[in-house]
């Protein structure tokens, strides 16, 4: 399954998803910008997409729900290793309060990986996040996998809803 983001203002991106209402495109906000996420087998609808290969997933994905992405970016050397770990535990947040979706994304062209989860809403994910299950999920890696050293740089989090606040609407 091919994973394609692209992101740009609200309105260009509202242009791209009314011209292919047949597809199931998802528009979330966040971060300052609009962001589109398709998820198929057929080829990018983008211009200029960043490209996925699906390689573990649960839930299916919905329309509406609050996105956390974290960016992991992993050396050519880590990725099999990385890999593994992430989809040895991928149904591990399936029954989580207010989870929708998860799927760990292959880069296709570059180095960093994503590990996407779709909630209901932000307070589901923050309930998640701050809950023993996460900490379990995250705890130290094994001493044999920090001395490989399979990152290449600091991963980091963004987040996007589906729903845009009336303040973010006006900005755009």
């Amino acid at each position: 399954m091919n994973f394609y983001i692209t992101t740009g203002t609200m309105t260009f991106m509202k242009s791209i998803v009314e011209k292919n209402k047949n597809e199931s495109i998802i528009m979330a906000h966040g971060q300052g910008t609009t962001i589109l996420f398709h998820e198929t087998e057929k080829k990018s609808l983008f211009a200029s997409p960043r490209r996925y290969e699906v390689i573990a997933s649960s839930g299916q994905l919905a329309p509406k729900g609050y996105f956390a992405l974290n960016h992991v970016p992993v050396t050519d050397e880590g990725a099999p290793i990385f890999e593994h770990r992430f989809a040895s535990r991928a149904n591990s947040v399936d029954n989580e309060y207010g989870f929708i979706a998860f799927r760990l994304l292959r880069p296709i062209g570059f180095n960093t990986y994503i590990v996407l989860t779709q909630w209901t809403d932000s307070g589901a994910y923050n309930r998640w996040k701050n809950s023993s299950a996460f900490a379990h999920a995250h705890k130290q890696e094994p001493e044999v996998v920090e001395k490989l050293n399979i990152y290449s740089s600091a991963s980091y989090v963004s987040t996007y809803k589906t729903e845009k606040d009336d303040e973010e609407e006006e900005q755009n």
